[in-house]
Order: structure tokens, then sequence, then C-alpha cells
């Protein structure tokens, strides 16, 4: 190992490493509850939580490999991946396969893969490439077209249809534009005509996501039908109380009143089991977290990583945000699951990766001078 690399590994983040890594080994403890159902006298065990752990180590190989090389070199790339992206998504209608109702997967035989993850690690490199080389704050012009570039993929994974990853999608390149800054004037405007603007996204949304918005503001009307995955997930956090009931020992998980706990309301599970002090916990782990993701963006020692650290944040930041918001019935269903906790193959590829991208850029913050 040369002195250089032998320097890097000195100033590898590990306080970032070993969040990560508590994450997901509660990830994997609570896909195990999850996977487990009382069947009779017995108990089934699905192996979501083996896949999850396979789909671990191979993150753990994007993890290393996103920080072996100078990430400055992603600015070079940003293009030809997003034009790539693009092709996948194009791709999907044609050759994906369909998974409860949506076609959102290419099928390589031995996995299956989503396009739509792979979009927000191009969206994130393009977008901080593009947000960097601005030299003041965006204007209208600047802000349609940056939008444009996050418009373009996060359209096609909305028409699979996969609104939750949609919104993620611009979400991440909203974050980064509110990091690059907007002009004053503009800004303003902008606070004005979005919420005016708002009502007139209704009509473009499906019959079944709008069912999850009127089900948001009053479950009650549709208990067995939009509003089931909200109440059961109320009961079963509620039902959790200070403490909780136990490892495995909770009723609604295990006995299948909760939906998707694999996925989407893994956190449920996990909120039934160990209650209101175990939900903290894990709060205070993601917060320490987002902290960390956010003191390497502030640290980073060029515009690029620091943008590339910021757009991280913000991946994880709106997901952990609309996904225990909406498990806790404080926002509408929209299937954007929980950042290692939630079962995903495909997403745990891509979240490792965005790690091992941040510490990349937090361990070559000595090696240049910023430029």
């Amino acid at each position: 190992m040369s002195p250089i690399d032998r320097r890097m590994f000195y100033h590898v983040n590990w306080p970032l490493v070993g969040l990560l890594g508590a994450l997901f080994c509660i990830g994997v403890l609570n896909l195990y509850s999850a996977s487990g159902a009382r069947m009779g006298e017995g108990v089934l065990v699905e192996n979501f939580y083996q896949k999850q752990f396979i789909w671990g180590v191979i993150g753990l190989g994007g993890l290393v490999a996103c920080m072996t090389f100078d990430y400055r070199r992603l600015r070079s790339a940003a293009w030809p991946m997003y034009v790539l992206t693009l092709l996948l998504l194009l791709s999907v209608p044609f050759l994906g396969k369909t998974v409860y109702g949506a076609r959102r997967w290419l099928d390589f035989g031995v996995f299956s893969f989503q396009p739509s993850e792979l979009a927000k690690f191009t969206v994130l490199i393009l977008g901080a490439r593009v947000l960097a080389a601005e030299p003041e704050r965006l204007n209208l012009s600047r802000l349609a077209y940056i939008l444009f570039l996050g418009a373009v993929p996060a359209l096609l994974i909305i028409k699979q249809p996969d609104l939750g990853t949609g919104m993620s999608v611009l979400l991440l390149l909203g974050g980064l534009i509110l990091y690059r800054g907007i002009k004053p004037r503009l800004f303003k405007v902008l606070c004005v005509l979005v919420p005016m603007g708002l009502p007139f996204f209704w009509f473009a949304l499906k019959d079944y996501q709008k069912r999850r918005i009127t089900s948001f503001l009053d479950p009650a009307t549709d208990p067995l039908g939009a509003g089931y995955h909200i109440l059961q997930s109320e009961i079963a956090i509620g039902s959790g109380r200070i403490f909780g009931k136990g490892f495995l020992g909770g009723t609604q998980s295990q006995l299948r009143f909760l939906p998707e706990k694999h996925s989407d309301f893994a956190v449920a599970v996990f909120g039934e089991e160990w209650g209101f002090f175990g939900m903290m916990v894990l709060l205070s782990i993601f917060c320490a977290f987002l902290y960390q993701l956010a003191a390497v963006s502030r640290d980073a020692k060029d515009v690029y990583g620091s943008y590339l650290a910021a757009g991280v944040f913000f991946y994880f930041f709106w997901q952990i945000l609309i996904n225990m918001g909406m498990v806790m019935g404080l926002m509408p269903v929209v299937g954007i699951p929980l950042p290692f906790i939630s079962y995903g193959g495909s997403a745990t590829l891509v979240n490792f990766s965005l790690v091992g991208l941040v510490l990349n850029v937090s361990m070559r913050r000595y090696l240049f001078k910023q430029n």
C-alpha cells in the first residue's frame, strides 16, 4: 500500500461506517422478525432477511468500490451515465417484468434490477456537476434547465408507476438546488406559484394514488381498503407503548395484520417490538448518520465533493422523513422505503454505494487543495 493510500485509510470516517453498520444490523434483525408469521402452532419464516444480508455483502463491495477512485472523475462520467440510465428506464415498459401490478424491474436471470435506483445515483452526480459549475445563484433559465434534467428520469419512473422513487429523485435534486441557492426574487415568486400549482398535480395522479391521499386525511373512511395500511401501522406502533412487546413479540406483524411489513412498513414492526424507547434510539442513530453526512459536505475541500455529499444527505433525509411520517400517519403512503431498515436489493446496493461515495469525499479532503 502506497503512502498516499495509507494516509487515506487513516482518514476514513469511522463514525459514519459504524453508524451504517448499526443501521444495517438493526434492519436485518428487524427483517428476521418481519419475515416470521404464526401459522397455527408453528412459525413460518420467509427469507427476506437472508436476501437482505446477501445484498448487504454485495453493497459492501459497492461501498468499497466507491471509495477506491478519485470521485472527481465522476464529473466526466456523469453525462454517459445519465444517457445509459434513460435508455434503461425507456426499456422497462418493453423488457421489464411486472410485480404487484407495476413494471419496474429488468430481469437478468440471476437477479432483478430496478433502473429507477440507478437514476438516484445518476441524478446525484450530474446535478452536483451542473450546480458546482454555476458561478452564482440560479436564475429562471438555469433553474428550468436543471429541473428538466431531473424531471425526465423522474417522469419515466412515475410512469411505471412508482411515485415514491420518482419523488425521491426530484427531492434529491431539489435539495441540491436549495443548497446551491436561487436568486431571492425568483425564490419569492416560486413560493407563491408552487402552492398555486399543486392542485393541478391532483389530476395527474392515478386513482389509487388519490385514494392514498384521501385515506391519509381520514383512514376510517375506508378501513379495509386504502386506509388499511395506515390504520394497522398506527395500531402496531401504538401497541408497542414505551418499551415494546419484545423481539418477535409483535402481534400485528406476526399475525400478518400489518401489510408490507418487510418493505415500506418495516419500521412499524420495529416500533411494535421495541416501543417508544426503541424508536427514539433508532431515530437518534439516523440523526447521527445524517450529521456525519452533513459534516463531510461542510468540510469537503472542493465544490464538487461538497455537492456530492450534500446530495447524499438530502437523499437519505427525505427518505427517512417521508417513510417515518407515513408509517406514523403523518404523511400519505407514497411507497418510499426506510434506508437500511426496509427490504430491497437494488436500494441496498445504491444506499451502500452512496455512503461509499461520501467516505471517498471525506478521505480525500486532505490530499488536494480546493479547486
